[in-house]
């Protein structure tokens, strides 16, 4: 807000400044409004006023606006999941990346029968719900089953009218402000004051723009989360327990190693030392044994 009053106040005395006392009838001064425009709903009603010097046009969509996310967790064998995974990834590859992008893949080494992984994709708005049903049946080919399923939406529609509305309102005072400046009137300081300006909302101009261009994104693209987990180690039946002991053994043995490697590493050097006082000590006595 601060920043906003700088701007106004800088273009309100650049303009009074550009030239003589005019007639009340021909007030240049009160013609110019900096105020933030109308939101971008009413604004598309009223035709194509946009001008040439707006980068990003206003939507004349007037439905909510909703970033979705989608969850799907698969359960299959551990030595599957990194052919379900490849074959999910490949699916979304030959769609495109105008339809289907990969963000993130993992996949955890598998331990005896447990393994899991991730895949994270942006899917096309409108085709996400069929595609996360074409990855399910991936899965259930590879012999997975489907255990959990959610949808998330976050409404960034009054969020997306206000930025565009403020970068409506940026760009024409930026415009302004360079018309002043090409005139070259007025004095040194509001010319300085006037290119300070300039690159202040120039600054604020290219941060909307950055911020409208993720949440459209966020729009256009619903978010497709995956999940893939085999059967835990610890399932039950008869050789669970044995299973979680071995388990065990060879934890307690990597200590035990490690315990004995940190003793040697303190005993050794401690041990040498000790030997050295103890010949020097014994030489000292047969010196003075000698002697007497």
């Amino acid at each position: 807000m601060h920043r906003s009053k700088i701007s106004a106040g800088l273009l309100a005395l650049a303009l009074a400044g550009c030239g003589s006392a005019p007639a009340p009838d021909a007030a240049g001064p009160e013609t110019v409004d900096i105020r933030e425009e109308a939101p971008a709903s009413v604004k598309a009603q009223g035709g194509g006023d946009a001008k040439p010097g707006e980068a990003i046009a206003v939507s004349a969509a007037n439905g909510p606006r909703i970033a979705y996310v989608y969850e799907y967790g698969y359960r299959l064998a551990a030595e599957r999941i990194a052919e379900v995974q490849r074959s999910q990834a490949d699916l979304c590859e030959k769609q495109g990346p105008q339809v289907c992008r990969i963000l993130d893949m993992k996949q955890n080494g598998s331990e005896g029968r447990y393994a899991a992984g991730s895949l994270a994709l942006a899917v096309a708005a409108p085709r996400a719900r069929a595609f996360g049903a074409e990855l399910g049946k991936l899965a259930g080919n590879a012999g997975g089953t489907q255990v959990s399923s959610a949808i998330s939406g976050e409404d960034l529609s009054k969020q997306i009218v206000d930025t565009e509305a403020r970068l409506r309102a940026r760009t024409v005072l930026r415009d302004r402000l360079m018309e002043v400046l090409a005139t070259r009137k007025g004095t040194v300081a509001e010319l300085v004051e006037a290119e300070r300006g300039v690159a202040q909302v120039n600054e604020e101009i290219d941060e909307a723009r950055s911020w409208l261009t993720e949440m459209q994104g966020r729009v256009n693209f619903s978010r497709v989360n995956l999940s893939y987990e085999a059967g835990s180690p610890s399932d039950g039946g008869f050789l669970s327990p044995i299973r979680s002991a071995l388990g065990n053994v060879s934890t307690v043995l990597g200590t035990i190693f490690a315990v004995v490697i940190m003793l040697t590493a303190i005993a050794v050097p401690l041990g040498l030392i000790g030997l050295a006082i103890r010949w020097a000590i014994l030489n000292w006595r047969k010196r003075f044994g000698a002697k007497d």
